[in-house]
C-alpha cells in the first residue's frame, strides 16, 4: 500500500518486562519498559535481563509512522513534560503469551487503541533520536494554526413563525390585512 505524500516511517525495537503477578487469576503482568532507536540484531523474544520476579525481553520491531495531517498531535507530544512512545500489546492465543501489536508517537492513536479494551497500552520515554526525527518533521510540516469556522446561513424569521391550519380555516381568527 502506498503511503500518502509527506509520510515518514522509522523502525524501533521494543523491550518488554514480564513481572510475576500478585493476583491469583493471572501469572504474569506485561508492560513496555523501553523503546530502542533502531533495530538490534537479536531475534524477537530474546531475553535481555532477568531479576528475582521479572524478566526483560526484546519483543521485536515496531514501525512509527508520521503523517502530515497529524503534525499538531506530534507537536503536542513533543511539548509535553516527557515526550512518549506508546506501545500496543495484545494477548496471544497461547496462554500466558503476549504479542507486540505496534507503537505510535500519536496520543490520539494511543487513545483509540486504549478504547478498544483488547489492547494493553502503555507509554515509555521517547529516545533522543526519535525525538529529533519528530522535531524535524514538525518543523517541515508545521501544524495548521488557522482554524476554519463554518459560516452559518442567515436565519429565516418566517421559518420560525407558527402556521397552523386552524388560522387558515377559521375566518374569525384571521387578522384583516389592512390593520
Amino acid at each position: 500500500m502506498a503511503l500518502p505524500p509527506g509520510t515518514e516511517t522509522r523502525l524501533v525495537g521494543v523491550i518488554l518486562e514480564r513481572r510475576r503477578a500478585t493476583s491469583p487469576w493471572i501469572d504474569f503482568v506485561w508492560r513496555p519498559v523501553q523503546v530502542l532507536d533502531g533495530v538490534p540484531q537479536s531475534p524477537p523474544w530474546t531475553k535481555v535481563a532477568e531479576g528475582e520476579d521479572w524478566t526483560h525481553f526484546y519483543a521485536g520491531t515496531a514501525e512509527l509512522t508520521l503523517y502530515r495531517h497529524e503534525s499538531e498531535t506530534y507537536a503536542y507530544n513533543l511539548e509535553g513534560r516527557e515526550p512518549a512512545v506508546w506501545v500496543f500489546l495484545r494477548h496471544s492465543a497461547e496462554a500466558g503469551r503476549i504479542e507486540l501489536y505496534g507503537a505510535s508517537v500519536d496520543p490520539g492513536e494511543a487513545h483509540a487503541h486504549n478504547d478498544t479494551g483488547d489492547d494493553i497500552v502503555d507509554f515509555v520515554p521517547m529516545p533522543p533520536g526519535v525525538r529529533d526525527w519528530m522535531q524535524d518533521y514538525v518543523q517541515r510540516y508545521p501544524p495548521r494554526t488557522e482554524k476554519y469556522k463554518r459560516k452559518r446561513d442567515k436565519a429565516d424569521p418566517e421559518a420560525l413563525a407558527r402556521r397552523t391550519r386552524l388560522y387558515a380555516s377559521d375566518p374569525l381568527r384571521q387578522m384583516p390585512e389592512d390593520e
